[in-house]
């Protein structure tokens, strides 16, 4: 047998669940244990005192004729039997014919009399204690044999397992009220509901949200009391109602009290959380945010809950339809038939079931019980269905506080909060803080702002290499106020920050002149636009799609240099057809790195003022380039990884074209390059990283180049052609497959940078030594045996580079070079060792006056 109280155990359910219990749940689990407790009291009776006793009915009459009695009533015969036990005895008495059952008379005695009246009160007496009860010719063997066989045939089914019955009932109910609780996929969601909940309740975030709130709604209550009390200059007649800035001097004046019935308690309206309780606030947003995500794509706990409340109510109704007729087949006498007559020598008794009378209080008492089970039953599924509960809104709270963003909530994460109203409305009303957006803003700027402080903010501030203070911010939650006050900061970059703001405060930063948002969609107030538009120089904008790109970027009217960065494919540009750039009217650098198919046409409308247009692809083929014939002001063009395979017709119509850089294309051939003798300003040609096997002769025409850079390419040899470009001063031929550098290369008495690392080269011409300007000299990697002495007419060379060659030894004519010196010297260590001391020395010696004397 198990107690109650294990029994007790299946309606436990963890503490906390407690606040998803409404009132008719927890009454139900009160009367399911006082229905537990009736199944064990009937039990326990059952199993220690329930019996039935029986007699056997005799098949004659005995004295059926009435005799009187000397107190006039009719003769009656008294039968005695015994089952052998002293405490089970009867008496059974015939009034007239019909016997009744009397206690406290011996069995034993088998003899039988019949009283007649007498003289005298003695003589009746004496003969009523000699009488007898009718003779059965049972023992008491019999006796036991006949009273257990006639409770199992003689009593009802529903006497014998009422307790049974009762218990299996309760334990079937309680496990269906608690089931929701026990089902691991409504479970964990539950628990994780529970605990969400609680923090949120007991954050210091929720209680200085609604403080605010609080504080808000008594300036309103104050201003109510100044007018009630006469006083009109104190009344405000503004709108605004919850303006802390024009209610609160007046509430300082009046200097009123409050009646005690509603107490106000002042709250600061700017409270610092620390540390460790805003992190744990932001992490409680982040919780709720993922659990919203999760159980609102289902409603399986509401399903759950209706399911289990209709099996109740069915379980009440069945319960209630049989047990009603059982009622009044419980009963104190019975007629029992054994068909034992073989045995026995009877085949009537007559039993009594002595606990009749108190099986059946307890079963209308558990009627009664059921009934009331069943009516909340009821009233739980009216609950259920009046109102639609897989949608919860919070219209209240945000009426009742500054949080007007917080969004309603549907399926099963509307339920659990409908069950939680249940228990207390307040759980929802804070746990809708974690829900607003708002609220979370709020929260990032105040452990922001405490965060980051001006001193820290300092500390964060460095020189860039334009010797110009910087400002580094990286996936922050927000920017801080400190930011603003830094006044002489030049560049201020933010990087990750999605919530972004510019605040009318950045007016103070009247240094400021460079922008840097990478993926950083700042949003900018009336006056910090104002600002910016007038003056921010430089923008920079990094982005993962062209909607990043905030709007305001297209009005800044004094920009002079914009660099976007990001997707901007023709397909999806639709807004970047740039047509916004046209109030970009003082632009003249434009950096577009993407991956573009074609030019846009629109950016044509900034064609009159660019200079400089820097167009670096992914990879991606850049078909259409007819835009560029109309940019007839660009001086500095930019075509970098676009796949280009020749060099573009459109690029010869640019009159005023000065530097072209077609780096890192499939640039095979450069026939084309004849055409460049019309564009008479362009003194600088990139043409690195390409494909390119040989230089055609016509690159004579270009009269006015001054910088070649073919490094990277695969070329085999240097046309003589390269070396009539009397005005170049610098020329790039590193990384090919050259073998010989001409002796034509003497004619270039202006170069000043050459550059052929990563050759074949094994030796020097001696007529590389008359270009007397060099200053930068470049043989690395390549075959080089030896250097000739003749290096030392080379007096302003400050770099040379014979790393990776073939050396035995360098010329001790090297300290001749003036302006040369160790650091400017690349070359093994051995090979810098063996030179004679006194070279060593000259090389040695300090770089910054003979240095500034050849500049």
């Amino acid at each position: 047998m198990f107690t109650l109280a294990e029994v007790a155990s299946l309606n436990d359910i963890q503490p906390t669940y407690r606040i998803l219990k409404p009132w008719w749940d927890v009454f139900m689990d009160y009367l399911a244990v006082v229905m537990l407790m009736v199944a064990i009291f009937a039990g326990t009776m059952q199993l220690t005192k329930d019996q039935v006793v029986c007699l056997p009915v005799l098949q004659s009459t005995v004295n059926s004729k009435a005799q009187p009695s000397t107190s006039g009533k009719a003769d009656f015969t008294t039968v005695e039997t015994t089952t052998g036990q002293e405490d089970s005895s009867m008496r059974t008495v015939s009034f007239g014919s019909a016997p009744t059952v009397t206690p406290d008379v011996p069995l034993s005695r088998a003899t039988s009399s019949q009283y007649q009246p007498t003289e005298s009160g003695q003589e009746l007496k004496k003969e009523q204690k000699d009488s007898s009860g009718r003779k059965t010719n049972l023992d008491f063997q019999q006796y036991v044999f006949i009273n257990q066989m006639c409770y199992h045939l003689a009593l009802p089914w529903y006497s014998k397992y009422f307790p049974y019955l009762v218990l299996i009932h309760t334990i079937i109910l309680i496990v269906s009220s608690n089931f929701w609780f026990k089902y691991p996929k409504t479970c964990s969601k539950i628990e994780h509901f529970v605990s969400i909940l609680g923090k949120c309740f007991e954050s210091p975030w929720t209680t200085k949200a609604l403080s605010e709130t609080a504080c808000e709604d008594s300036e309103e209550n104050k201003q109510r009391l100044t007018g009630a009390q006469s006083l009109p200059k104190y009344v405000s007649t503004s709108s605004d109602e919850g303006s802390p800035s024009a209610s609160t001097p007046m509430i300082t004046k009046s200097g009123f009290k409050f009646s005690a019935d509603k107490p106000l308690i002042e709250v600061p309206s700017v409270t610092i959380l620390d540390k460790k309780d805003g992190e744990q606030a932001k992490a409680l947003f982040e919780k709720v945010r993922k659990f919203r995500a999760h159980v609102e794509d289902s409603d399986l706990i509401y399903k759950l809950y209706v399911g289990q409340t209709v099996i109740k109510t069915v379980k009440f109704i069945f319960i209630l339809c049989y047990t009603a007729n059982f009622v009044n087949t419980i009963s104190f006498e019975h007629i029992c038939n054994p068909k034992v007559e073989h045995l026995i020598g009877y085949t009537q008794f007559e039993c009594t079931h002595n606990m009749a009378y108190m099986l059946k209080k307890l079963l209308i008492s558990y009627i009664s019980l059921i009934c009331v089970y069943g009516f909340i039953c009821l009233y739980t599924l009216f609950w259920l269905f009046r109102i639609p509960l897989k949608e919860y809104s919070f219209e209240k709270v945000r009426e009742e506080s500054s949080f007007s963003d917080i969004p309603d909530v549907k399926n099963d994460f509307a339920f659990l909060l409908h069950m939680v109203d249940q228990y207390d409305q307040l759980y929802s009303k804070r746990f809708g803080v974690f829900l607003s957006e708002v609220s979370e803003n709020k929260l990032r700027e105040i452990s922001l702002n405490h965060e980051w402080t001006f001193e820290k903010l300092r500390q964060h501030v460095s020189r860039n290499a334009q010797d110009k203070q910087e400002l580094h911010l990286f996936m922050l939650s927000g920017v801080p106020d400190a930011v603003f006050d830094l006044t002489d900061l030049d560049v201020l970059k933010l990087e990750l920050i999605p919530e972004a703001k510019i605040p009318a405060k950045i007016s103070q930063m009247t240094n400021l002149q460079e922008l840097h948002l990478c993926h950083c969609p700042a949003k900018v107030e009336q006056t910090a636009f104002s600002f910016l538009r007038d003056h921010l120089r430089c923008l920079h904008v990094k982005f993962t799609d062209v909607a990043e790109i905030p709007a305001w970027v297209y009005l800044l009217k004094n920009l002079r240099e914009l660099y976007l960065i990001g997707n901007l494919n023709s397909e999806n540009n639709k807004m970047i057809g740039l047509e916004s750039l046209r109030e970009l009217r003082h632009l003249k650098i434009l950096h577009v790195k993407s991956n573009l198919t074609k030019i846009p046409p629109n950016i044509t409308d900034v064609a009159p003022h660019l200079t400089k247009l820097v167009i670096h692809n992914d990879g991606t083929k850049l078909v259409v380039l007819n835009s560029l014939k109309k940019m007839t002001n660009v001086a500095e063009l930019e075509l970098q990884n676009c796949e280009l395979e020749r060099i573009p017709h459109a690029i010869f119509s640019l009159s005023n074209l000065q530097e072209l850089d077609l780096k890192s294309n499939s640039i095979r051939t450069i026939e084309e390059i004849i055409s460049f003798q019309h564009l008479k300003r362009l003194t600088c040609l990139k043409l690195w990283h390409n494909k390119i096997v040989s230089v055609p002769s016509s690159i004579t025409h270009i009269k006015n180049l001054e910088s070649l850079y073919l490094s990277n390419n695969k070329l085999e040899s240097l046309p003589a052609a390269v070396f009539s470009l009397q005005k170049l001063r610098c020329l790039d031929v590193s990384y090919n497959s050259i073998a010989l550098i001409p002796v034509e290369i003497g004619l270039l008495q202006n170069l000043q940078h050459f550059y052929i690392t990563g050759n074949k080269v094994d030796v020097l011409p001696k007529q590389l030594f008359k270009c007397v300007k060099l200053r930068t000299l470049s043989l690395g990697q390549n075959c080089i045996t030896s250097i000739p002495d003749k290096v030392s007419q080379l007096l302003q060379l400050t770099h040379l580079e014979l790393k990776g060659n073939c050396l035995d030894r360098l010329p001790a004519t090297l300290g001749q070079c003036q302006l040369l010196r160790k650091s400017g010297l690349v070359v093994e260590d051995h090979l810098f060792d063996a030179l004679p001391p006194e070279v060593k020395e000259v090389l040695n010696q300090d770089t910054s006056i003979p240095f500034a004397n050849g500049i």
